[in-house]
Parts: structure tokens; sequence; C-alpha cells
């Protein structure tokens, strides 16, 4: 925490102005977790060419426009999947983001690709609660910066969450994590009373308000009296200006403007600031049809786009197997079923028989439809670089496993575990219809991630780890996938919620 504050001291006396500006009116348009959705979804909804057209149609209408970017850019769709960031990243440039942070997805490909292509980028990168020394994003990323707007200065902060638990060590260098709380509280304390800022604004990718962890957007407004808005990203909120969820009183009673819009590129938000009297208007910004006429101003990036769109369309219509209904990865039935009941045939020919598979339904992407299943949906559903990897476990590290397991509701495991649990503890936990015994060792497979200790699977990292796969196990899907194709086989998995309250 020392080390973080006395880098933010030695930018006390750098401000990054806007053009000359004389009104003290700003206009902030934000975005978060757009995840990839380089172009519009199956409703109709997103697409960063319309978010280019938003942005820009804001700036010729408002004289002082900032647009910020809260996070998770990448990670979602076959666009990453296929070129690992080379897309998000460019548009994101092109759009005209001031400022940016990363998100926890930024790291799925490593640290080093987060300084390859964060480093190429014109907008101000902010991250105020990790030490990035020694690191290759050493340098990149400021703890703060400063905007002139008239003779008003505003400051921006960066506050990300804690990896441990949530990012794989192996993708996170040596970078070194501080509080987000107490970074956020001190800093903003520092800029407000030293008077290098006149307002500050918290960018942060912990999350709305979660209930299992005190890092919070909420909690650090309550807990804060220098901090004047919050722009959000990671919970996926959708926060409505008519809601009960945009204002929430700091320690003083001072009501602070919490703003986020959602996941997938959908919404963006606009935040209109008297920079005089603090007074805000806020209200969401729908990415649909409505921009499109803008958007055709744009052809030379549809041109430089159209390449990259041929490929996914190329591989989003590579028909390579048949299903029989459509399977959704936010619910515990169909899609994560086959993935676990898929995973134990595959590890069975790769290693040998397990007793059962437990996978996190986090790393599963994206849906399945009906019928034809192409290439590309498998790849973007399981995007990430995880191996599988088996283990010796005993019982009772077992169903503490299980109970991590019920704080998000279950997840996905395979046709030989039944589970019942209610307010986050286990009521039965069965295998082939016997009670798991305490004493009693298992072996099963998972993916690295989960071995590790990562969504908070501590209890996996007590176990006996028996093999470890070189290849990543989207790749063995897809795989097996073609070839129940091959076989004339129909995906039809049970439906049945094997992990239930």
């Amino acid at each position: 925490m020392k080390h973080i504050l006395q880098y933010a001291f030695a930018w006390a006396a750098i401000g990054i102005g806007c053009n000359a500006m004389q009104a003290q009116h700003l206009t902030i348009v934000t975005a978060n977790d757009t995840h990839s959705m380089v172009q519009p979804d199956a409703d109709g909804l997103g697409g960063f060419v319309r978010q280019k057209a938003i942005v820009d149609s804001l700036r010729q209408t408002n004289e002082n426009v900032l647009a910020v970017h809260a996070g998770d850019a990448v990670q979602g769709t076959v666009y990453f999947s296929t070129f690992r960031g080379e897309v998000e990243y460019a548009m994101l440039d092109s759009i005209g983001f001031d400022i940016i942070i990363m998100g926890n997805h930024e790291f799925d490909n490593g640290i080093h690709d987060i300084a390859k292509y964060y480093g190429n980028m014109r907008a101000n990168k902010v991250c105020s609660n990790y030490d990035l020394t020694g690191t290759p994003c050493q340098g990149i990323f400021q703890p703060y910066v400063i905007k002139h707007v008239g003779d008003k200065r505003v400051a921006f902060i960066g506050i990300n969450l804690n990896p441990k638990g949530m990012i794989a060590d192996k993708n996170t260098g040596n970078l070194t994590y501080h509080d987000a709380t107490t970074v956020a509280l001190k800093l903003s304390e520092y800029l407000k009373t030293s008077g290098l800022a006149d307002r500050v604004v918290m960018v942060s990718h912990i999350g709305y308000n979660y209930t299992d962890t005190s890092e919070s957007d909420v909690a650090i407004a309550r807990k804060s009296r220098y901090i004047d808005l919050i722009i959000g990203g990671h919970s996926h909120t959708l926060i409505d200006s008519n809601g009960d969820k945009h204002l929430v009183a700091n320690a003083d009673g001072r009501m602070i403007p919490i703003v986020q819009a959602g996941k997938y590129g959908k919404n963006m938000c606009q935040i209109d600031i008297d920079l005089a009297t603090g007074n805000t208007d806020y209200r969401l910004i729908a990415v649909d049809a409505t921009r499109d006429a803008w958007a055709n101003r744009f052809t030379a990036l549809k041109q430089w786009l159209k390449p990259f769109d041929d490929e996914v369309h190329r591989v989003m219509t590579l028909r390579i197997a048949t299903s029989a209904r459509a399977m959704s990865n936010s619910e515990l039935t169909y899609l994560p079923n086959f993935v676990c009941d898929a995973v134990t045939e595959i590890i069975a020919e790769r290693w040998g028989k397990v007793d059962f598979a437990i996978m996190n339904r986090g790393g599963i992407r994206q849906p399945l439809p009906k019928g034809d299943i192409a290439e590309g949906m498998i790849t973007s559903m399981l995007p990430f670089d995880n191996k599988l990897v088996v283990l010796r476990i005993k019982g009772s590290d077992l169903i503490n496993a299980l109970e991590v397991m019920t704080r998000r509701r279950g997840d996905a495991v395979s046709r030989q575990l039944d589970i019942k649990f209610r307010d986050h503890s286990i009521v039965w936990a069965k295998l082939n219809g016997k009670p798991i015994d305490a004493d009693k060792y298992y072996t099963m497979v998972t993916v690295d991630y989960l071995a590790n200790g990562g969504d908070y699977m501590e209890p996996f990292t007590k176990a006996e780890r028996l093999f470890t796969d070189t290849v990543p196990y989207g790749s063995l899907v897809l795989e097996y996938v073609k070839q129940l194709g091959e076989k004339g086989v129909v995906i039809n998995p049970d439906g049945k919620v094997r992990m239930h309250n």
C-alpha cells in the first residue's frame, strides 16, 4: 500500500488536459464488459461500430466529452478465441476511449498480451491498486489521470479486483494487489485534500454489490468522503437512473452516483456533470439499430473489419454436429451436463476412468442452439486455455469444495454426482447413489484453473495431482463434438439439475 501511494504521489504534478475548455459541464460516456461483442448479437443489440457512432455523435453535440471503458473488453465470442484481442483493442482505439482500465478477462491470455495491446493504445491506462513493478506492464499504467475542464480538475482513479481466486496465477505475472477499498479511499482523499482535483471519479472493475465479499462499488461508496462518481464493471449490473441502485449515501450522507451498463455492449452510460455544483444527470443509451445511420459513415473502419468478420462467419457456419435442443450456459441443466459428461469420456481416453468431473459454469461462455452446431460455437463456448487435470481428492476436501460451489448457486458436475444444498450448506452429496465418504479418496477431472484454486476452489489445491494434460480442453471438446457429428450422433444430454437446492 505504501508503495502504491508513493507511486501515486510521484504523479502529483501531472495534469492531462482536454482541449481548451471554458464551460464547466462534462459529459462522460461509458462502456463495460463488452466481452468481444464486436458485431450486434442475435437480438440485434450492441456492436463496437455503433458504440463509435454514439461517442462521435456526443462529441459533435457536446463541448467536453470523455469516453471511459471499465474493463472486460474481451472474451466471450469467436473474435477473441480466433484473434486473441487484435480486433477488440484496435476497436477501443478507434472508438476513441480516453480512459480505460483492465478487467479480469484482460488477463485471459496472460499479462504479456496486456502489455502488447495496451502499450499501443492512445487512451490513458489507469490502475491504482496493482503494483506492476517488474511486470511487462510496468510503465504502461498510471495510478490516476487528471482532466482539465474549464477551471475544474477531474481526477480518474482505476480500481481492480483481487486476482486471487479470480485470475489464474500464471496469467498475472508477479503483480502485487493492494486492497481496493483502502487504495480508493486514501487516493481519493489525497487528490482532493492536496488540491490536485476538484472532483474524483472512481472507475472500477470489482462489481456493484457482491454479498460474499466486502470489495464492491457500494461498499466503497458507503465508506467514502471524497469520491464523487463511480463508473463500474465486472458484475454486469444494468443500472437504470430511475431504479434504487443509482445513488448510494457516502460516509457523510452525500448521495454518490454509481453507473454500470450491464454486459455485451448492449447499452452505454451517459453522465452529465455540472462541475461547479456537482449535480449529475444520468441515462442509459441503447446500442441498437438507431445508431446504424451514423455508423454507416465509417466506411474505412468497416472495410478494415471485413476480413475478421469473414473468418468469423466461416467458423460460425461450418457445421460439425447437430443438437436436439437449445442449451443455455446460464442454467445448470443441459449444457453444463453435456460438457462435464463429455470431459469424463475424453479423459477416459487420454488418461483413464475417473469417478466424476467438476467444471465451473463460468468457463462455459456461450450457449448452443438447437439444430446445426458450428465449429466457432464450440471454440467461443470454451475459449480459455485451460487444461484437464486429474486429482485424487479426499472426501472431506471434496465436500468443502462443493460448499464453495453452493455460494454461486452450484456449478457443473457430471452424471455420477447428485448434490443437494441449502443456504450454502450441503444437505447431501452422493456419488453413484451413495453418500460421499469424508475419509475415502476419489479420482476426479477438472481444469487447471480450478485445480490451482481458481474460483475460490482452495480445497482442490489439497488434492494429489495425478495427471495434467497439455492440450486446451476446449480443443478436446471440439474434436469430441466433431466425432459425434461424423458418427451421426445427435447431441441430446439429460436436463437433470445435478446440483440443486
